[in-house]
């Protein structure tokens, strides 16, 4: 048996976000959800029945009422049980989003009662010993910001830098990390270049645009948290991707891998570079590309949804970050595994790359599984359940699994064993 110890000050935690986990808010995705609900259901067939387990996700998949966001896991009343829980697997950390169509439901106008409910919240993570990681803006918009042209409008950092502003100001003593966007490439690529989630405007333009409107809401949100707390400290949440070429020895497909490096892990980045006091990995995919397109490695093992499991990828984007000198925090990282079955070697294998790059000095903090709960997962619904925390949708019932308590001893002895 082989014995591998983390730091005694490393954060272990879970995350979740708020619109996959609250239940009944009212945002652009809601509304969006309510338009599309059938025609997603129509088209999971072609999305998914690819998949070996097809016979077990399609009564859920092909349900319109999948794909409705609904109560979710009613996290909004339930978050002090939830908490007990991640208590109870001797977690120390959690990061969760703040919903911004809660908090300005109308346009400059700030909802009280909801900033009270997340001062609840806050109360309880330090409570139970759980350092709050904050996240500003989780994908979704209020609907008046969105009428205005959400993340494409020139006016949107703005707009950020204001709703950043008020919260800040709320929870500043309450509140130490602070990640202001989340996946912001993921928006990008799913909303302008493929055009699949809302406002499904598939323009490489518009993405373009994106890439910097986004950049400059990240870049003022910074500065306008420091000026409101010195010691805050700030991030963005990235989601980053493993490429290797199909074959080592043709030069297209080591230049395809450049190219999808360079935008889906490093532009980012360069455009708000200076702008970090930490840095983030947000890691579910490893992808061979084949000159223009991914070739799929099925010697390796596959989540749920189809998503190749390559532990070692972390360990390279790791040691990639490494080159910008600053602490690192992995604030994602999970499969879906309705099962349970191989979530737990999951978190493991991942944790060993991990524990590697920290042994060649490289500075990781912290360790966020997706999801403490089972959630709603955008334009997919409900069926994906990446939960260490499983939930029946219908009584709203917790269930810890065997993989959570499994992280859960991993959490309090800072030891990870083979």
């Amino acid at each position: 048996m082989t014995l591998l110890r983390f730091p005694k000050d490393f954060l272990w935690g879970a995350a979740t976000s708020s619109h996959q986990v609250e239940g009944h808010t009212r945002n652009d995705w809601s509304e969006w959800e309510k338009k599309n609900a059938v025609r997603l259901a129509k088209e999971a067939y072609k999305k998914f029945g690819h998949l070996p387990h097809w016979e077990r996700i399609q009564p859920e998949a092909e349900n319109p009422k999948n794909y409705l966001s609904g109560a979710a896991c009613d996290h909004y009343k339930k978050f002090r049980e939830d908490f007990d829980l991640a208590q109870s697997l001797h977690h120390n950390a959690h990061r969760f989003s703040i919903e911004w169509s809660r908090i300005e439901p109308e346009e400059g106008k700030f909802n009280q009662e909801a900033i009270d409910h997340y001062h609840e919240v806050l109360t309880t993570l330090h409570e139970r010993g759980l350092e709050p990681f904050v996240t500003l803006w989780h994908w979704t918009l209020p609907l008046w910001l969105a009428e205005k042209g959400g993340v494409h409008s020139q006016e949107f950092p703005k707009y950020f830098e204001r709703y950043a502003k008020h919260i800040v100001s709320q929870y500043k003593n309450e509140v130490r990390f602070w990640i202001t966007l989340n996946e912001p490439t993921s928006v990008i690529g799913a909303s302008y270049v493929n055009g699949n989630w809302p406002p499904q405007e598939k323009s490489l333009w518009r993405a373009y645009r994106v890439f910097h409107i986004l950049a400059r809401a990240h870049n003022r949100a910074f500065h306008a948290i420091h000026k409101i707390d010195s010691n805050a400290e700030v991030g963005l949440a990235n989601i980053l991707q493993s490429f290797v070429p199909y074959q080592k020895t043709s030069w297209l497909d080591k230049l395809s891998v450049s190219i999808a490096h360079f935008f889906t892990n490093e532009y980012m980045l360069r455009l708000t570079r200076g702008h970090h006091d930490f840095l983030t990995v947000q890691y579910y995919f490893h992808n061979r590309l084949k000159f223009i397109r991914r070739d799929h490695n099925k010697d390796h093992s596959e989540s749920d949804l189809g998503w190749e499991v390559y532990p070692e990828g972390i360990f390279h984007i790791l040691r990639w970050l490494n080159s910008f000198h600053l602490p690192l925090y992995i604030t994602e990282n999970g499969l879906a595994d309705a099962l349970d079955t191989k979530r737990e070697s999951f978190i493991k294998e991942h944790l060993r790359f991990i524990h590697q790059a920290i042994e060649m000095g490289i500075d990781v903090r912290g360790y966020f599984y997706w999801s403490l709960l089972d959630n709603f997962e955008w334009d997919k619904g409900f069926w994906p359940r990446f939960g260490l925390i499983e939930i029946d949708y219908v009584t709203q019932k917790r269930t810890v699994r065997p993989s959570a308590l499994a992280y859960g001893k991993i959490a309090e002895t800072h030891t990870l064993e083979f």
